[in-house]
């Protein structure tokens, strides 16, 4: 049974992949001052439901792949993660959101306080991305005016089901001003990349040294996946 927006915080084990059974995990939900920790910058997934927000989070964390049955997140579940970046580290408290219309309303009240979103589409399915700009007006909403945001076009690794292409994806990131890649949770395909990017932004912001040249996110996105080789196709 679903859980209405109450106190608690439990998740049942996430798997995840595109066929199968659908499993629903049960959550009980948190507002959002109760789970952040003050020393931890908060990254929000968002995208429609099926994208693969979970899998990135676990192939990020755990530097695993989850095969089996699709699980549809409910509410907010959350894990953390420190990075070191040029020798300093950055705790990330990074938030799986409930991409389902239904649950809008409750990943509404995380906006507001994260510092950074991550907004996926899935490659192969052409609804999730023809959804980004309805997530970019509710992000402009609701989320913070400098939240860093980066585009990511996930599930590269299903070539032969792929519907958008990549250009698609990086004339809508242009248009909106947002650094752009593509990602693989399976593979693990720029996935550790777009949270270092992430992390590497934070970082700047909050240290803000007088001689060190500013860290343009944009420059850096381009260069590394340009370096990685992994999007000429």
């Amino acid at each position: 049974a679903e859980m209405s927006p109450a106190c608690g915080a439990q998740v049942a084990s996430p798997r995840c992949s595109d066929p199968g059974e659908r499993v629903t995990a049960q959550m009980y939900l948190l507002p959002p001052h109760f789970i952040l920790r003050p020393d931890a910058s908060p990254v929000m997934l968002v995208g429609d439901s099926g994208v693969g927000k979970t899998c990135l989070l676990v192939r990020f964390k755990d530097g695993a792949f989850l095969a089996g049955s699709f699980i549809s997140t409910v509410g907010i579940d959350f894990r953390n993660k420190v990075l070191t970046v040029d020798g300093v580290k950055v705790k990330l408290q990074i938030w799986d959101t409930a991409g389902q219309e239904r649950f809008r309303s409750v990943t509404h009240a995380y906006y507001r306080d994260a510092h950074a979103l991550l907004l996926l589409y899935d490659v192969t399915n052409k609804a999730s991305f023809d959804n980004i700009q309805a997530w970019l007006t509710e992000i402009h909403e609701y989320a913070q005016r400098d939240v860093v945001l980066m585009l990511l076009g996930n599930k590269v690794d299903s070539a032969q089901d792929r519907v958008v292409k990549r250009e698609d994806g990086e004339k809508l990131a242009k248009e909106y001003g947002v650094p752009f890649m593509e990602t693989s949770a399976k593979s693990g395909l720029n996935v550790e990349l777009a949270f270092t990017a992430i992390a590497k932004e934070l970082k700047h912001r909050s240290m803000k040294l007088p001689n060190e040249p500013k860290f343009k996110l944009h420059d850096y996105v381009k260069k590394e996946v340009r370096g990685s080789g992994c999007c000429r196709s």
